[in-house]
């Protein structure tokens, strides 16, 4: 690193700019010394501090990853020194498998949904969806029906950014640069009630009318050719969609009654982020597969999984039967080990325990805002909430001046001035979003509730 007259953050932020090509993220738009760069050197308890010492809120956990924020590091550095000293890595490959793997599949069939028993290991998300697509797809195959080629998914969701995965995710600026999608995908209605005619606040009428439009899709691609449904428990694309009574259950009729796999991604929602280990759970949800990643590790090492039911890898493990399916990384004793740990804690320290205690004040401190003239709508459950922004437009849409100087600007902006990092989206439809750790108290909470009331108000002030 250069030395001289500048700052040691500034230094790092140039070096950025001339070596780092960052994720999501128009890097010609950060300035030739990357001035526009936050550049986070660490974090405690739910705090994160960047390189000029600024200490801020993390309310979106990381990229809800961090559900146990940033004060564990010793424990895991000493889960992490005990395997590497023992075993730095082992392939989960032809007939090879390490302890610490094996451990942590068993125990994650211990608090997994119903029915699910084993693990197929992964790097991350991504990684962990497209092993769902190809296990379902070997699945049928095995069952002796190889026509099962198509996939279903939901408007606005998104399920990662490898070519797979891409397939899966309805978001034009996502996938049309990269040409036609490697899965042929049909997309229905997420479970967004937020201005849709008032009868739909009837969950009963609500679900029916979804499960029917389902339905009808399936049966207008032909039943035959549908290999599996895909849908968050709680859809973040779109700002923390929850889904209506009796939703989930519909899903695994349809899928039982044509033949499909039902896939939950929980990617970001399992690990105690709605108060259970497994989102779908607080919705009766059945899958056939369930996706993770982030929290499985607290962020502390990278890792993803896909899970299965006992039923699916019975056709799958048929004498004869191959998966041609593999990563490198999977499973690694590093991040297995961290896994473990993290684990340990969240029992130790009773981290679901503090979502659900803590869930309804949250809930209502976030549903205040419903008083102010930019908020719409706001949604979510346990710690995980957003909020639909209305604009300066009839319909309540964003002129793109409104856009430029509110939801680019002003919004981010103030929010970090006040010490608090969230995501605010600027795309189809503006959202403010937040995730915060999973050991926050009421105290933290009502600091972020209230630094969301502030800038909304600026904001709204000036719509």
């Amino acid at each position: 690193m250069t030395t001289g007259t500048r700052t040691p953050a500034a230094e790092l932020s140039a070096t950025a700019a001339r070596h780092l090509l960052l994720n999501m993220t128009p890097n010609g738009s950060l300035g030739p010394d990357g001035e526009n760069l936050l550049v986070v050197e660490r974090g405690e308890g739910p705090y994160v501090d960047d390189a000029d010492g600024r200490r801020y809120i993390d309310g979106l956990s990381g990229l809800y990853c961090c559900q146990l924020g940033y004060s564990y590091g010793p424990e895991f550095a000493e889960a992490a020194e005990r395997q590497l000293r023992e075993l730095c890595y082992s392939p989960l490959w032809t007939s090879s498998a390490h302890p610490t793997a094996i451990e942590l599949a068993e125990q994650l069939s211990r608090i997994a949904p119903v029915d699910i028993e084993h693990t197929f290991f992964a790097g991350g998300g991504a990684e962990a969806v497209e092993t769902a697509w190809k296990i379902a797809r070997r699945y049928h195959a095995l069952r002796g029906e190889p026509g099962r080629v198509k996939a279903i998914s939901r408007r606005g969701a998104y399920h990662g950014l490898t070519i797979g995965t891409l397939s899966l995710t309805d978001d034009p600026g996502l996938t049309e640069p990269y040409g036609a999608p490697a899965i042929d995908t049909r997309f229905v209605s997420n479970t967004n009630r937020f201005g849709l005619a008032p009868e739909f606040a009837d969950d009963d009428l609500y679900t029916a009318h979804l499960l029917a439009e389902l339905e009808a899709e399936i049966l207008a691609e032909g039943p035959e050719t549908v290999a599996m449904l895909i849908a968050e428990p709680v859809q973040n694309r779109g700002g923390c969609i929850t889904p209506p009574t009796g939703y989930w259950q519909g899903l695994r009729a349809l899928a039982d009654r044509y033949g499909f796999l039902l896939v939950a991604d929980e990617v970001i929602t399992a690990f105690g982020r709605l108060g259970e280990w497994f989102g779908g759970d607080r919705y009766g949800a059945r899958p056939d597969l369930v996706t993770v990643a982030k929290g499985i590790t607290a962020g502390y090492a990278p890792m993803g999984a896909t899970l299965v039911t006992g039923r699916v890898v019975e056709v799958i493990n048929r004498p004869g039967a191959v998966l041609n399916h593999g990563y490198t990384f999977a499973g690694h004793p590093l991040s297995a080990a961290i896994a473990l740990r993290n684990l340990d804690i969240m029992e130790r320290d009773r981290i679901l325990e503090n979502v659900r205690g803590l869930q309804d004040h949250l809930a209502a401190r976030m549903n205040t805002l419903m008083d102010l003239p930019i908020v719409g709508d706001v949604r979510g459950t346990g710690f995980f909430y957003s909020c639909e922004l209305v604009g300066d437009l009839d319909g309540g849409g964003f002129s793109d001046r409104a856009r430029a100087d509110l939801i680019a600007d002003l919004i981010p902006r103030r929010m970090r001035e006040a010490g608090l990092l969230a995501r605010v989206y600027n795309r189809s439809a503006p959202l403010v979003q937040i995730a915060p750790p999973l050991i926050s108290d009421r105290a933290l909470l009502d600091a972020i509730a209230d630094i969301l009331a502030q800038t909304l108000a600026e904001a709204s002030a000036r719509i």
